[in-house]
């Protein structure tokens, strides 16, 4: 019996995974073109859904300083305004250009650039588990996965997608508290520590190293696309609630809580 070289094996192996994810793309496109409206129409259910999961399963959130209110409102308002008028009806007309298979692999792979952020995160906070899986992801997606634009590590169960993890939560984690509420513009709601995490975030993303010039037009990039696959979300929350400024505050507050939690 004639027996194959190991190196040969092992390049029939690749080629056959190789094999394998293109035949799957395609199928994988065309379900999420055939999701594409019943997600887009279940925006307003999942935003109710996952406030209501964070009533059920959670604790009130915490209760925290907000010393620069009315600047905070403010900018709130602001943010409000400019999402109405200006973001989503160019997330609307962008939406409508490209369809959501393409944009959904563009996310994917502007959050396969941040896993510097997330494996670092997961390694102070001794994770370790987590990063070795963030790690895994990475090369996965980015080798077979079109540089992250599909997430073929999905398809191995030992490489399903942990909780997100940030500097912010980091920080969380060895006892420093959220400080004071913060509203930033465009950012949205944020605490003094989750700012500080922030910017260390923004230092590990890798798009702030590979295109130090265009990074500003990159990150809203990223924005936009997001938001063409969130539109109706922040409406629905915005119209069930009696005070939205308080009650995006406690959202998220309890939000960032669960996530240290995790």
């Amino acid at each position: 019996m004639t027996m194959i070289p190991k190196q040969t094996r092992l390049r029939i192996r690749i080629c056959a995974l190789l094999a394998a994810v293109l035949f799957f793309i395609p199928f994988a496109m065309a379900h999420a073109a055939s999701q594409d409206a019943e997600q887009t129409a279940s925006a307003e259910d999942e935003a109710f859904a996952f406030v209501e999961a964070l009533d059920e399963e959670e604790p009130p959130p915490p209760q925290l300083a907000d010393p620069l209110y009315y600047v905070n409102k403010g900018i709130f308002h602001f943010n409000d305004k400019l999402y109405l008028w200006v973001l989503k009806p160019v997330a609307v007309i962008y939406q409508s250009v490209l369809p959501r298979p393409f944009r959904t692999g563009i996310q994917n792979a502007y959050d396969n650039l941040k896993t510097p952020v997330r494996f670092a995160s997961s390694m102070l906070q001794g994770k370790t588990d987590r990063a070795g899986v963030e790690l895994g992801r990475f090369m996965v997606n980015t080798v077979f996965g079109g540089l992250g634009f599909w997430n073929a590590a999905d398809l191995e169960a030992d490489l399903q997608k942990p909780p997100e993890e940030d500097l912010g939560q980091t920080l969380g984690t060895y006892g420093i508290g959220n400080g004071f509420y913060l509203v930033w513009p465009i950012l949205g709601p944020s605490t003094l520590r989750d700012t500080a995490g922030r910017a260390g975030d923004i230092f590990l993303d890798p798009v702030a190293h590979i295109a130090p010039g265009l990074s500003p037009f990159l990150r809203t990039y990223e924005r936009l696309n997001w938001l063409s696959l969130n539109i109706g979300n922040y409406e629905s929350v915005k119209a069930a609630a009696v005070d939205p400024y308080a009650s995006f505050k406690d959202i998220y507050l309890q939000y960032r809580e669960k996530s240290v939690q995790e």
